[in-house]
């Protein structure tokens, strides 16, 4: 007997609900693979752009890596893969986001840069090939969404939303609007975020929305704590865990977060409010220099191996390593 799509366990429940919402994304990084899963995985299609073919086979190929890793701690089944993958379709055109209501910016920008104009460019792209009533989404955290909108014909349409990692068991999405957003474009927010399964959180033109200027400071006095010898990475970590109920230490949020990432964001807030807690930590920005980005690269503030979290036993003048022996 032929399977079919309308017999996969995450379809029929989820599709009278997402009704005819098509999604678009623009960049198809490590977050952007974690957007779509998460996005498709709610009933929706999504088509996403990459810059060549083979960043779009490789976006593929990350995704479903992801979610045979979901699979592997019994968060999804095989059928559940093959209805979200066949709700997702990659392509190098923005043509081809046309039919969509809502895109999402969600580039990879090597470092922070004031004004964003690769961003700029890509929103003005995407206002070319859809309708006027597709809603603009940018997920960066640190810019001004009403900077990205300057040269849009409808800036209206614009507001930012960050999906903060790990996306799906995230049970929050910052919605930040800028002054032009209308109330239509907020509605459609919030009805989408709904559907998904999220809750918003509603913030008013802010850059670094709630979330990362507060964790930000956190995060360099805890390096400042670890440099005056106050005590360990693992000890500062647990203080916040077990003292304060938070899911992660500041030092295992950085090595998530990747510290390049860390240090972009820092920029960017450094550079708005000129407040010298969210200068990066002289650590962070070495740590950045010898490569140690935290779990991506396999070595930040902790060790990553075989998918275990190792604490580090040298000196913090090394970076945590140890000096190999003569």
């Amino acid at each position: 007997m032929e399977e079919l799509l309308e017999n996969y366990a995450l379809n029929k429940a989820l599709k009278s609900k997402t009704g005819n919402i098509n999604i678009g994304l623009v960049g198809c990084g490590s977050m952007g693979q974690e957007i779509a899963i998460l996005i498709s995985k709610s009933g929706i299609d999504l088509t996403f752009i990459e810059v060549s073919e083979e960043k779009v086979q490789h976006s593929i190929s990350e995704i479903e890596r992801q979610i045979d890793n979901i699979i592997s701690h019994w968060g999804m089944t095989t059928s559940d893969k093959r209805a979200i993958m066949s709700r997702i379709k990659g392509s190098i055109k923005f043509e081809d986001l046309s039919e969509c209501s809502m895109v999402i910016e969600a580039i990879n920008t090597r470092k922070w840069v004031p004004n964003q104009p690769i961003r700029k460019e890509v929103f003005k792209k995407v206002e070319e090939v859809v309708s006027d009533n597709c809603v603009l989404v940018s997920n960066a955290s640190t810019i001004v969404i009403s900077d990205l909108a300057t040269g849009l014909r409808r800036p209206c349409r614009a507001v930012g939303v960050h999906f903060i990692s790990p996306v799906l068991r995230n049970k929050i999405i910052e919605v930040n609007r800028c002054k032009n957003t209308n109330q239509e474009t907020m509605l459609f927010l919030k009805r989408f975020v709904r559907m998904i399964g999220k809750e918003t959180i509603n913030i008013f033109g802010s850059p670094g929305n709630i979330s990362t200027r507060l964790i930000v400071p956190m995060i360099n006095e805890a390096c400042e704590l670890l440099m005056e010898g106050v005590s360990t990475v693992a000890e500062i970590d647990k203080t916040m865990k077990l003292g304060y109920g938070m899911q992660r230490g500041p030092f295992t949020m950085a090595d998530n977060i990747g510290l390049d990432k860390l240090t972009k964001w820092m920029e960017g807030l450094y550079n708005e409010y000129g407040d010298i807690k969210y200068k990066s930590s002289p650590l962070i920005r070495r740590m950045v220099r010898a490569g140690l980005l935290g779990k991506k690269s396999g070595e930040g503030f902790y060790i990553y191996k075989d998918g275990k979290k190792l604490e580090k036993n040298g000196t913090i003048f090394n970076l945590g390593q140890v000096p190999e022996k003569a």
